[in-house]
């Protein structure tokens, strides 16, 4: 036996740690914030931290800051807010780093998916039976005609 006694903490301080440097990185996403905040958050160091993070979460720290940034950014656009705030307001220094990493993410461009939306709400506020579905719109007793008024016999 060694004179050097190692010490080990129990899993669920370990989780707790983690756990909170995810919360952290859910609230701060659009700080400054890198990989030296988040662990530090943490108390862990970085490699140690990177590790932890990503047996829990299934992706490193990073990857889960970028996926909060880009899901919070497509709820940004569909509120209407154009492209160039948006990427600032979720936390990116570059318009060109945010729309790479939006079209790489999402699978098309910030605009693109801005314009979809901006559709989608035009034509949802002329025809909003042809976004219910089907069958719950029946069961109602509503049709095509009907805009959702009663009709006129």
């Amino acid at each position: 036996m060694s004179s050097k006694q190692e010490f080990t903490y129990p899993k669920i301080y370990l989780y707790r740690r983690i756990v909170q440097s995810k919360l952290f990185i859910d609230s701060n996403y659009a700080k400054h914030i890198d990989l030296d905040n988040i662990s530090d958050e943490a108390f862990f160091s970085k490699f140690h931290f990177i590790r932890l993070f990503k047996n829990v979460y299934g992706k490193t720290p990073h990857q889960y800051l970028k996926a909060v940034r880009i899901e919070n950014a497509k709820k940004l656009l569909k509120d209407g807010e154009s492209v160039s705030e948006v990427c600032f307001l979720v936390g990116f220094d570059s318009l060109s780093s945010f729309s790479g990493l939006f079209k790489r993410m999402v699978g098309q461009s910030a605009s693109t998916y801005a314009a979809i939306h901006k559709q989608n709400k035009a034509l949802a506020a002329k025809t909003p039976l042809a976004f219910i579905p089907g069958c719950y719109a029946y069961q109602h007793g509503w049709s095509e005609n009907s805009n959702f008024e009663e009709t006129d016999l």
